[in-house]
């Protein structure tokens, strides 16, 4: 699955707030997994995923066989020791039209890479490369990352926030349903500064009576039967 070159892309927030309110398989990044090189980066495509064994031969192999607006999702066992990609490898899956790659491990060149432009989130930065080939590289149809498993053509969002990984079959209503909350954020902050309040447009008041005289009611229950939530 490919996102059309207009398409909006919600951002990691929404997409989140988003999968719980559809009860959508929820992934995000490890907070090991540091904001993107490029500060403003914002990207989504389909994953195609790659272990990593001291090779970059595999990263060819991934790239030769990426369509456009692929993500490269990258399996290097969270190693501390060793970065698996620098600037030349970046720079073929630019050239090759990828919209970013994301590393369960560390990235090198990091001056470089900033300048090609290509969109990367890692657990940070050594000067360190490989030793050797450890074992055979795979282009793996799912691969480990942190605590979960990424799988080929699951949807990749990042952002300054980090990243989230949505199940292809899930996207389009996760898509959706995160824009309709964006909208809807985007509407509240704009009464917010005409000057009506949160609290005015969510009904607290009544909300809080309710709480009080003992009604079985959350806050989120509350907000959904008026349409107004609010994803904290």
């Amino acid at each position: 699955m490919t996102l059309p070159p207009s398409a909006p892309i919600p951002s990691t927030a929404a997409v989140f707030d988003a999968s719980l309110r559809v009860d959508a398989l929820i992934r995000v990044s490890p907070t090991v997994i540091t904001a993107p090189i490029l500060p403003d980066a914002h990207i989504a495509g389909p994953a195609i995923t790659v272990t990593h064994r001291g090779s970059v031969d595999v990263f060819l192999a991934a790239i030769d066989s990426a369509q456009p607006g692929t993500v490269l999702v990258i399996d290097n066992q969270g190693r501390l020791d060793q970065a698996c990609i620098g600037d030349l490898v970046v720079l073929e899956a630019k050239q090759a039209g990828l919209a970013g790659i994301v590393v369960w491990g560390l990235h090198r060149d990091s001056a470089q890479l900033r300048d090609l432009g290509l969109p990367i989130w890692s657990m940070g930065a050594t000067p360190a490369g490989p030793v050797a080939a450890d074992g055979a590289p795979e282009l793996a149809a799912t691969i480990p990352f942190g605590t979960f498993e990424v799988s080929r053509g699951d949807m990749v969002v990042a952002d300054a926030d980090g990243v989230m990984f949505v199940r292809a079959e899930d996207w389009p209503t996760v898509s959706n349903v995160a824009l309709d909350i964006i909208a809807t954020e985007v509407r509240q902050a704009r009464l917010m500064s005409a000057g009506t309040s949160l609290r005015e447009q969510v009904d607290f008041g009544a909300y809080f009576r309710a709480v009080q005289a003992g009604e079985h009611i959350t806050f989120r229950e509350h907000l959904r039967a008026r349409k107004a939530e609010i994803e904290e």
